[in-house]
């Protein structure tokens, strides 16, 4: 047999051997320094670093604008999400907004409302303050604030105001069995605050505070 083949074909497998390590080593050096900058990123966080802060979350909620909705998920409630913005960023935590409105289908063949403006900011609220407090990577705030906004119409025109102000502190969120419960005993759970008028629809509201927390339509009383 050909000495110089055999030759050949031991460094041909030296090469190879040599290429594949190299190629493990790079993807190690890569994943590394990936773990490296989210544990940097962990820290600033939990530093209160608004700069960091700021970056992660709005990087998070761009990316549930394009999430496709998972099976199983309230349409409302996954739509209301996709209308998310970064409002507000503290070292302890951030303010979300986001849009709902009142939901129409067909009831003995006429357009009704089957569910009303409050009830759909309530779904979205436990939507958001959800995925804000779990699902943001490396961040671990104390609180988000997710104001809710619905279109209001008068003489002046159309315009969108805030109907649900819900502070979702983690202490409380911990404890919530968020799989189990309805958005109305979520948002409850954190105080979320609302008014109504004497006929149960949602009045608009300062979402930097004032008014008392709200009371659902059917134990409303008109003073």
């Amino acid at each position: 047999m050909n000495p110089y083949i055999l030759a050949a074909s031991d460094y041909g497998l030296v090469f190879a051997s040599m290429f594949v390590l190299f190629l493990f080593l790079a993807i190690g050096w890569f994943i590394m320094q990936g773990t490296r900058a989210q544990m940097h990123w962990r820290d600033r966080a939990e530093k209160g670093d608004v700069d960091i802060i700021t970056m992660l979350v709005e990087d998070e909620v761009i990316h549930w604008h394009t999430m496709r909705m998972p099976k199983g998920t309230d349409a409302s409630a996954w739509r209301g999400l996709q209308t998310t913005e970064l409002v507000e960023v503290k070292p302890d935590g951030f303010r979300l907004s986001a849009t709902s409105e009142a939901q129409y289908g067909m009831v003995n063949g006429q357009r009704e409302q089957i569910s009303d403006a409050l009830h759909e900011a309530m779904k979205v609220t436990a939507k958001v303050a959800d995925k804000a407090l779990y699902d943001i990577p490396n961040i671990r705030t104390r609180w988000v604030q997710v104001d809710i906004y619905s279109a209001f119409r008068d003489d002046t025109g159309a315009s969108q105001r805030c109907v649900l102000s819900t502070t979702a502190q983690r202490e409380i969120a911990d404890d919530l069995d968020w799989d189990e419960m309805e958005p109305e005993e979520v948002v409850r759970a954190f105080g979320g605050r609302y008014l109504l008028d004497d006929h149960g629809n949602p009045l608009p509201i300062n979402p930097d505070g004032g008014e008392p927390v709200g009371v659902p339509a059917v134990f409303y009383k008109d003073d």
